[in-house]
């Protein structure tokens, strides 16, 4: 195919890999609407800048949740926009588009991620599982009959997978990932400080201080928010400590799920990954100390992907050139 494109819809952040290009659009999943109307107001970076700032008519939201399309019609819209301006960067048609899903997904949610690119403008569709276009923009090579383990930590799951010869041999996954840390800080600062805070202040908190291990702290921030006693604007000052205490629940979930389906793998491929260590990718990668953290609590060594947050984007892109060595088949609408 001359044309094709790889879209890493993901449930926090879309990435978008042109064949020849590379990665041409990084924006974050998320749609202003004007409710009345039912019109589409801003997407992607603008339209993050208005959640939880929006009148009473606006509704900014990210249409997808938990890895899967909770808005059909946002979906396609949001995606058709992305298109758009891709189209307006000298790619004349959307011929061939690979989509990442996750490994667990039934096929009702399967043929709701095909129909919204469709409805976008592809011609054809592949949908390509989420862990193996992460291992493979990883640099892991997969192709051999040897045990690989990918954990990829995005915005609205966590998946992990053990991979032989190209195919999924076991895989778990959990909705506790990015979007749940971001949520148990934003519970914390409730109900420690009694302080309301933002989403995107979570999140910021998180990308500055956040750590999961004593030898990634970082030191301290000052937080405002809304004081739950008085009402009135107040801030606090949060350390890394403080963050590892309001993260905890949610990494110790991620972990379990790691050691699971560690138990869960096959004796010959278990040496291989002891061997071979543990792949993360995936923004939850880069949280302070997570690595080392579950080294710690598997006893298998654990390497982070170059570009975590691109993995699943540049794995599509292997497979949009060619050489990903994953066999997969367009449809048609």
């Amino acid at each position: 195919m001359s044309k094709v494109l790889g879209v890493d819809l993901g449930t926090s952040n879309t990435l978008i890999y042109v064949k020849g290009k590379g990665i041409v659009l990084r924006e974050p999943s998320v749609v202003a609407i004007d409710k009345q109307r039912k019109k589409v107001l801003a997407v992607g970076e603008e339209a993050k800048k208005m959640l939880g700032k929006t009148p009473g008519g606006i509704d900014a939201q990210f249409p997808l949740k938990d890895g899967v399309i909770a808005d059909f019609d946002i979906t396609a819209r949001m995606l058709a926009n992305y298109f758009s301006k891709i189209h307006a960067r000298g790619i004349l048609s959307l011929p061939a588009v690979l989509v990442s899903i996750p490994q667990g997904v039934t096929e009702v949610e399967r043929r709701a991620v095909e129909d919204a690119s469709y409805e976008a403008g592809a011609k054809e569709v592949a949908l390509i599982p989420e862990p193996v276009a992460a291992a493979i923009g990883a640099g892991m090579n997969i192709t051999e009959p040897k045990g690989s383990m990918i954990v990829n930590i995005g915005g609205g799951t966590t998946e992990v997978a053990v991979l032989s010869l190209m195919g999924v041999v076991v895989s778990s996954s959990t909705k506790v990932a990015g979007n749940q840390f971001d949520e148990a800080i934003v519970q914390y600062m409730r109900d420690e400080h009694k302080l309301l805070i933002g989403r995107s202040t979570a999140e910021l908190l998180k990308k500055r201080i956040g750590s999961v291990h004593p030898s990634s702290d970082t030191g301290e921030l000052d937080v405002r928010g809304s004081n739950l006693r008085s009402g009135l604007a107040s801030s606090v000052t949060i350390t890394s400590a403080q963050l590892r205490k309001a993260l905890y629940n949610p990494v110790q979930q991620v972990i379990e799920v790691i050691r699971r389906t560690l138990a869960m793998t096959p004796p010959e491929l278990s040496y291989d990954i002891l061997e071979r260590g543990i792949m993360l990718a995936g923004g939850g990668a880069l949280l302070g100390g997570f690595p080392r953290l579950i080294g710690e609590r598997t006893g298998v060594k654990v390497a982070v992907a170059k570009q975590p947050l691109e993995s699943v984007a540049r794995g599509l892109g292997r497979l949009a050139e060619g050489t990903g060595d994953y066999d997969f088949e367009f449809r048609a609408r």
